[in-house]
């Protein structure tokens, strides 16, 4: 397995994934998948993925995450509608703890949801976008979570939830964070509060 290492890009940048089931470090190749990367980092940045849940989990398979309603059909990047697919020669589907857009079936269709691949997936090439991978011993976290139990609709019955998220090394230094959803919530409170008095 360690050739499989040497073949990939070096990355830059990381992002840390604070989660029910522990941590997830996840390192970026943000020179291969530039926005992937940098929606990614911005959604994290904005607080979009905190409290949000891993709605399906495909044993062997895939364990995804990233969308705010939680039902697999939500979330928004940060474009203002899906982008582009951004496929490297020397990034392929054939390992565990690859993190990658997940899309709607079609070309060019990524939001804000991803998944982390949990074996070799090699019908996903030229498909998704890979653009990062899980990093050290959290991958180990990651495979717990691989072993929740799930209903037949592949939703964990008990789903993971990404508690906050942290960007360790921003690889993108013009990346200025836009009202993030999470202030809006606690306006919301705010005001619900001062309604009651």
């Amino acid at each position: 397995m360690s050739n499989i290492y040497n073949l990939e890009p070096v990355t830059k940048g990381k992002v840390l994934l604070y989660t029910s089931h522990g941590d997830i470090e996840i390192e970026l190749w943000s020179r291969e998948a530039p926005k992937a990367c940098r929606n990614f980092v911005q959604l994290c940045m904005e607080s979009y993925y905190d409290k949000t849940i891993f709605h399906r989990l495909v044993k062997g398979f895939c364990l995804q995450g990233g969308d705010p309603t939680g039902t697999g059909q939500g979330g928004d990047s940060i474009y203002g509608g899906d982008f582009v697919d951004e496929f490297h020669q020397r990034l392929k589907f054939i390992r565990r703890g690859l993190v990658a857009m997940a899309n709607n079936g079609s070309p060019d269709s990524n939001g804000s949801q991803f998944f982390v691949t949990l074996g070799e997936t090699p019908e996903l090439q030229q498909k998704h976008t890979i653009f990062g991978k899980v990093s050290g011993n959290t991958i180990f976290n990651v495979l717990r979570m691989a072993e929740l139990e799930v209903d037949s609709n592949e939703r964990p019955l008990e789903p993971p939830m990404i508690n906050r998220t942290e960007v360790l090394n921003n690889p993108f230094d013009d990346i200025q964070p836009r009202k993030s959803r999470h202030v809006k919530t606690e306006k919301k409170e705010k005001k619900k509060k001062s309604q009651m008095k």
